[in-house]
């Protein structure tokens, strides 16, 4: 695979955003990720950081498993609250412990893990077999780190967790893939029969997801 070192070098200097920690799984490779607020960091994320189709990593000491953002919530305790409710704005000096109980929750696909290696990381694909623990730091991928997952021990392009995307990335699954799919492309990291391959992905899934919605 030949890719542009002034890219990579570029993206590799470019700090992860960390976005927030575990907080439940749904299952194995399903988890949910509770966005950081400005009530818990100086700089909470910003909403370009964790969109549809985001890659993520869990980042700990001993957990390098890698996600996909497929899903996102907004969680509002009040919602529905048929309890009483003041007329008019709070007075902090009368009510200091009342907070804004809301949060942004990111659901992540787990689709592999990204492992150290000599001279370069590269990517195990598909269902990681450690669990991730609660409370596991989640933060942005950035270019290079999405290029090496997407490499093996060789050095040579995989996209494996194909299949396993389409399963399991919820009920939005065949356009998160094609935007991943997008994405790779986009980004001009690969280059020759690699672009080509995700390139042929790419217009096959477009098809079968205009020709699933014609029947």
């Amino acid at each position: 695979m030949v890719y542009s070192a002034r890219t990579v070098s570029s993206a590799a200097s470019v700090s992860s955003t960390c976005l927030g920690r575990v907080v439940k799984s749904n299952s194995h490779c399903d988890y949910v990720v509770q966005l950081d607020t400005s009530n818990d960091v100086d700089q909470p994320p910003a909403i370009e950081d964790y969109g549809f189709g985001q890659f993520v990593k869990f980042d700990s000491h001993r957990h390098w498993a890698v996600g996909i953002v497929y899903d996102t919530q907004l969680f509002n305790s009040a919602f529905l609250n048929s309890g009483p409710r003041l007329t008019s704005t709070p007075d902090p000096i009368f009510t200091p412990d009342l907070i804004q109980d809301t949060c942004i929750l990111l659901n992540v696909v787990l689709v592999g893990s990204l492992e150290k290696g000599k001279p370069h990381d590269y990517g195990l694909q598909g269902i990681p077999r450690v669990v991730v623990p609660a409370n596991t730091p989640v933060c942005q991928m950035n270019t290079a780190e999405i290029h090496r997952f997407h490499l093996t021990a060789e050095g040579q392009p995989q996209f494996t967790y194909y299949g396993h995307l389409l399963r399991s990335g919820g009920g939005f699954a065949a356009q998160l893939t094609q935007q991943v799919l997008g994405d790779l492309i986009a980004s001009e990291l690969f280059t020759g029969a690699n672009e080509r391959a995700l390139k042929v992905l790419c217009k096959e899934l477009s098809w079968k997801s205009t020709m699933g919605a014609m029947r």
